[in-house]
């Protein structure tokens, strides 16, 4: 279906339980989009959320990559066609039948049958790899971090949980730069929200302070009006300030820095929700890291991904 033709069908179902919402999160490898994603599932709960990782659309297993001449960056590794019939299904409140990727094993297991939610979260490597998937959000967003954190996070993610030595990791990422400088990257210019995580260069902050956290909140969707929120009381911790985009574009950034106390977060935190005239307040997962961390620049990220799901909610009833 192209992409204008989705556009205009999906307008029209505008009001339909069966329409979800749908957010995509992309970015590179061990980026930190899973983390992004596990928080917002748990604030909007597993009732009302399906996500859904695209790697699931590898067109090889492990073994069988290591006789190709590309590595799962490449689009001729995955197969995009698929992805897009699904994500249009998707978008249109239809269900899917999923492969399934067994990142542990490097191999694939039974396909899954995949009802969209409420809301319907899709992360990876090319969610806004083709201008048809774009079509298919009300969202999107692409994680950039510093490739050095980036490159160690991988690390010890892949050693931990997928079974490989650290030299294996750093010459798998060696191998992938030139397709993540031409495939993954080039991403980040379709995204209403670029999200970089990252120490202040010129702090020095004990070890076990978050990763500050900078937000470029781009004008092609209405973002909540911060300007309004951030007051002096606020400026050491966060801020907003416009810059330019890579085409020239004035955009809003918001910087939201790791030393930031939980009182200083909560406030803003709450002032964001208040904006969605929604009962309660701010879901208490937000920003967990593990049991015992939390993370107050990663809360506001998925808070504001969070408030941009229930305003589009909002807007179709």
């Amino acid at each position: 279906m192209p992409d204008k033709m989705l556009r205009m069908t999906r307008s029209e179902a505008t009001g339909r339980a069966a329409r979800p919402v749908m957010l995509a999160i992309a970015g590179d490898s061990a980026a930190g989009k899973t983390t992004l994603t596990k928080g917002l599932v748990e604030a909007l709960g597993e009732d009302r959320c399906t996500s859904i990782c695209v790697d699931d659309y590898h067109a090889f297993d492990r073994e069988e990559r290591k006789t190709k001449p590309f590595t799962p960056l490449h689009p001729d590794c995955n197969h995009l066609d698929i992805m897009e019939q699904h994500l249009q299904l998707l978008a249109l409140g239809r269900p899917i039948l999923k492969p399934v990727y067994d990142h542990a094993t490097g191999t694939f297991t039974r396909p899954a049958y995949v009802e969209p939610r409420e809301f319907v979260i899709i992360e990876g490597l090319h969610p806004l790899a083709t201008k048809l998937a774009r079509a298919c959000f009300d969202v999107t967003v692409f994680l950039d971090p510093p490739e050095e954190i980036r490159h160690q996070w991988k690390i010890d993610r892949d050693c931990a949980k997928r079974g490989y030595t650290p030299a294996q990791v750093v010459a798998d990422l060696e191998r992938r730069e030139p397709e993540s400088a031409a495939y993954i990257r080039p991403q980040r210019r379709y995204a209403d929200i670029v999200a970089r995580f990252a120490p202040i260069a010129t702090r020095n902050d004990p070890p076990g302070t978050p990763l500050s956290a900078e937000l470029m909140l781009r004008p092609t969707i209405q973002h909540p009006s911060l300007s309004t929120i951030l007051t002096d009381d606020h400026r050491t911790a966060m801020h907003l300030k416009i810059i330019r985009d890579a085409d020239g574009t004035p955009t809003d950034c918001l910087h939201v820095h790791g030393h930031a106390s939980t009182e200083e977060a909560r406030q803003l935190e709450k002032a964001i929700w208040a904006e969605l005239e929604v009962e309660g307040g701010p879901p208490d997962s937000l920003g967990r890291i593990t049991d015992d961390r939390r993370s107050e620049p990663l809360a506001i990220t998925q808070l504001i991904l969070l408030y941009h799901l229930l305003q589009a909610r909002q807007d179709e009833q």
